[in-house]
């Protein structure tokens, strides 16, 4: 038995030879661009690099500047407000959409892409169009205010406590069709002989999908929060094109902060240290559900 497991290891290793041969591209391209470029900017986020790259190394001091920088700060909370919100309102707003879809209303197809439609605008075309929405002086507030409603106001981008909220309604208009549409091909994997046993048991349709449906699209969702969650910790162009950061830092966001620092203000260091920062808080979220996700199903 030990040496035809012995001897199944080669015939193993050469399956899919050619697959494996194609590959290595890919898996070279990554380990150069991806994990040599990320080594790069940790090692250089200690040293004083000013316009250019050198290793003139001083320690923590970089990591000491950021974490005392004010516009550090309020980017930190704004992404993490719009992380949590985001998250949450895409996933409930898109489900419910995917759960009214699976209903086989008419003109599915129509709404379907009247939904997905925002999802191929870029981010810097959604920006632009929600800031005229939200403008106060001829959007939103000026169409109530023309029907009667004067003492109405709604200008989220031009009031520094909530401006991150006006860029949250963007960021939800343009996603969460994607999430409807993931959800909706979910809930079309689900066997129809659960819908008629739930049916003949009297089981509620809120407990079905609540306790029956949501558990049995796992995958649906993390595959969906996996998405979601790279796009809420590179937000840059949706700020951009909404308030450039403003009003003053009110809405500056950690990839904003990383440009400005290493394309206007020159100071390649400080941008090193601020990416790093974004490149530990990805890593501290994405390996211990990696090794929850895979290592427990393999020691399963």
């Amino acid at each position: 038995m030990t040496g035809q497991a012995k001897a199944g290891r080669p015939n193993q290793l050469l399956r899919n030879l050619n697959s494996k041969i194609a590959s290595i591209p890919m898996i070279l391209t990554a380990l150069v661009i991806f994990v040599g470029g990320s080594a790069w900017t940790v090692v250089y986020s200690f040293t004083n690099s000013k316009l250019l790259p050198r290793l003139s190394f001083v320690g923590l001091e970089q990591y000491r500047r950021l974490w005392a920088a004010p516009r550090w700060i309020v980017s930190i909370e704004n992404l993490a407000i719009y992380g949590v919100l985001s998250i949450i309102f895409s996933l409930v707003i898109g489900f419910v959409l995917a759960a009214l879809m699976d209903q086989k209303i008419r003109f599915e197809n129509t709404f379907r892409t009247i939904f997905l439609y925002p999802f191929a605008l870029s981010f810097i075309v959604t920006g632009l169009v929600w800031q005229w929405i939200l403008n106060p002086e001829f959007g939103i507030q000026s169409v109530v205010r023309s029907l009667g409603w004067t003492s109405f106001n709604f200008d989220p981008l031009y009031t520094p406590e909530i401006v991150i909220y006006g860029i949250l309604i963007a960021a939800l208009w343009q996603g969460t069709g994607l999430v409807m549409c993931l959800m909706l091909a979910g809930l079309r994997g689900i066997d129809e002989d659960i819908w008629k046993a739930a049916r003949v048991d009297g089981i509620p349709m809120w407990k079905t999908y609540l306790f029956i449906v949501i558990p049995m699209m796992r995958p649906v969702f993390i595959t969906t929060l996996v998405i979601i969650a790279s796009g809420i910790v590179k937000v840059y162009d949706l700020v951009v094109a909404q308030t450039s950061g403003g009003p003053g830092i009110a809405s500056e966001v950690p990839a904003k902060y990383v440009y400005d620092y290493m394309f206007q203000a020159q100071n390649l260091g400080q941008g090193f240290a601020a990416s790093t920062m974004m490149l530990v808080t990805v890593a501290i979220i994405i390996i211990p559900w990696a090794y929850l996700e895979f290592g427990g199903r393999k020691r399963a």
